[in-house]
C-alpha cells in the first residue's frame, strides 16, 4: 500500500466517527464477554460525538485555522493566481457538467480576482487519484467551469497531475519557472490556507493569501450566545459540525505529518 492510500485510511481510525465505530466494536466485544466495562466505550462514543457535533465547538476549531489569514481591505496585484483544486465533483452520470462542493467558492473567487483585474492568468492544480476511477482531473474540470463563467482559455493555465497539496505546490512551481511568475495569489479554502501556505514557503514561493470559504463568520460566532434558545442548541450535536469537527482535524494531522516527512 502507498503513502497515498494509507494517508487518506489511517486517520479514519482518529476521526471521531471512526473513533466511536472503534469503541461500539469494542463494546460488542465486551458485552460478549459480559464484562462489566461494556458501557465505558458506549459512554466515550456519546461523550466524543456529543463534543464534536456541537456547533460551539465546531466554530472554535474553524476559527483556530480560518481567521489565521484574513482576507486584506484591498487584494494586491499579481502575476498569476493559484487556484488548489478540491472544489468540484466530476461530471459523472447523471450531472451534464461538473458541479461545484461546498468548496467551490475557490474558482467563484478566483473568477472574481481575476475579473476585477488582479492578475492576468489562472494557473489551476488539481488531478484525480485515478483508484476512484475519474476520468478527468480537478483542472479539467475547473477549466470548464471558469470558461462558463467568462475567463478566456488563454488566460488559463492547467495542472492536472497533483494528488495532495504538496504536489500541488511541486507542479506550480514548475510553471512558475517556465512562465517565469514571480508573484501569486494563492486561492483556497480558508481552513486549508495555513498549510498550503507553509508547503509554497518551504519551496521558495511566497505567495500571497487570497482565502475564501469561510465556514465560520462573526455572525456564526456571535449566534451561539445570541439567545438562550441558541446557547442552548449549540451544545446539541449536528452532523454539519461533525464533518467540520473532522475538517479541521484532518488539517492538523495533514501538518503532522507534512512536517514528519519534510515538506514543512
Amino acid at each position: 500500500m502507498n503513502f497515498l492510500f494509507l494517508s487518506k485510511l489511517l486517520p479514519l481510525f482518529i476521526y471521531p466517527l471512526g473513533l466511536t465505530c472503534i469503541l461500539l466494536l469494542v463494546s460488542l466485544f465486551l458485552s460478549f464477554r459480559r464484562s462489566r466495562l461494556t458501557y465505558l466505550p458506549i459512554l466515550l462514543s456519546l461523550i466524543l460525538l456529543v463534543t464534536a457535533g456541537s456547533p460551539r465547538v465546531a466554530n472554535y476549531l474553524l476559527q483556530s485555522l480560518e481567521w489565521q489569514y484574513l482576507p486584506p481591505p484591498e487584494m494586491p496585484t499579481a502575476d498569476a493566481i493559484v487556484v488548489l483544486g478540491g472544489g468540484t465533483k466530476s461530471a459523472a452520470y447523471p450531472r451534464v457538467l461538473p458541479d461545484l462542493n461546498q468548496h467551490g467558492d475557490r474558482l467563484i473567487y478566483a473568477a472574481q480576482l481575476y475579473q476585477e483585474g488582479k492578475a492576468p492568468l489562472i494557473i489551476l492544480s488539481g488531478g484525480r487519484i485515478e483508484w476512484f476511477g475519474a476520468e478527468n482531473s480537478e483542472a479539467q474540470d475547473m477549466v470548464e467551469i471558469l470558461q462558463l463563467m467568462g475567463i478566456p482559455p488563454e488566460a488559463i493555465i492547467e495542472e492536472g497531475n497533483s494528488v495532495n497539496t504538496y504536489q500541488n505546490a511541486i507542479y506550480t512551481q514548475k510553471i512558475l519557472e517556465e512562465n517565469k511568475i514571480n508573484s501569486i495569489l494563492l486561492v483556497t479554502s480558508a481552513f486549508h490556507l495555513p498549510r498550503a501556505l507553509m508547503i509554497f514557503q518551504r519551496l521558495g514561493i511566497n505567495p500571497i493569501p487570497a482565502p475564501t470559504d469561510f465556514f465560520v463568520s462573526e455572525q456564526e460566532l456571535a449566534a451561539v450566545n445570541y439567545s438562550a434558545e441558541s446557547k442552548i442548541l449549540s451544545f446539541i450535536p449536528k452532523a454539519n459540525s461533525l464533518a467540520h469537527t473532522t475538517l479541521v482535524i484532518k488539517e492538523y494531522l495533514g501538518t503532522l505529518i507534512y512536517r514528519l516527512r519534510g515538506w514543512l
